[in-house]
């Protein structure tokens, strides 16, 4: 392939622009190579191949994005291969996103995980490109509250629910009041700020109870509402955490 040139060389040639404008298109997913959509600028095309800009093509700058997953219980929470960064897939996008973005391999670019989450437990995870995101869900997590429900087995005793609403030392962190609620028999609703990894299992195990399964189902004022188990769905511009 001797005669081959980098696509975003061609896309320059031919759209008669500059390597910039180029790159652009391209990692927008405006170009296709034989018919098939090419994101990749430094992909090697031939003079035979056909090099062309799909419809509505602009050039437009690439927007940081945040997404929203919903992990289900056993899967690892972090940026690895085997996590749920796994699930964010054009087919397990939520039925009837309306965020308009399409999916492009860029949104990838630096994406991290900034809302850890216990391998056992399922619910929210937030990954994002996006600084103010990063800086308010880590540098600020203290700030944020967070909404859980627990699933538990035992009995708790009379002023137990008191105790638990007082908060509980864990971890170097002192203790701070939460708000703690039966949602039914067995399941308890915590709300509390971004609390420290095994907090909500110390807290029930100190209350007697023995924690069956744990589910974040909020991340400060964005709830996992109509999220399925193993989707993914992008933050929407006015949505605020």
């Amino acid at each position: 392939m001797s005669d081959s040139v980098r696509l975003a060389k061609r896309v320059a040639e031919d759209q008669r622009c500059s390597r910039g404008d180029a790159e652009r298109y391209i990692e927008g997913g405006w170009v296709a190579v034989d018919g098939k959509r090419v994101e990749e600028p430094g992909c090697r095309v031939t003079p035979a191949q056909a090099v062309t800009l799909l419809p509505g093509a602009r050039l437009e700058e690439a927007r940081p994005v945040t997404l929203l997953v919903h992990k289900p219980a056993g899967l690892y929470a972090n940026d690895e291969p085997g996590s749920a960064r796994d699930l964010i897939l054009p087919e397990n996008l939520m039925p009837g996103d309306r965020s308009g973005q399409p999916y492009l391999k860029r949104m990838f670019n630096g994406l991290r995980l900034v809302t850890p989450l216990e391998r056992a437990a399922s619910g929210l995870l937030v990954y994002t490109q996006e600084y103010p995101v990063a800086r308010k869900l880590r540098e600020e997590a203290r700030h944020v509250e967070q909404e859980y429900v627990a699933q538990v087995s035992g009995t708790l005793d009379e002023g137990g629910l008191a105790r638990l609403q007082r908060g509980l030392a864990y971890g170097g962190r002192p203790a701070t009041p939460m708000k703690v609620s039966w949602q039914n028999e067995s399941h308890l609703r915590f709300a509390l700020k971004t609390p420290d990894p095994g907090f909500i299992e110390y807290a029930c195990d100190t209350a007697g109870l023995r924690l069956q399964a744990l589910r974040r189902i909020r991340i400060g004022r964005l709830p996992m509402a109509g999220l399925a188990v193993g989707q993914w769905r992008y933050r929407l511009a006015y949505e605020r955490f």
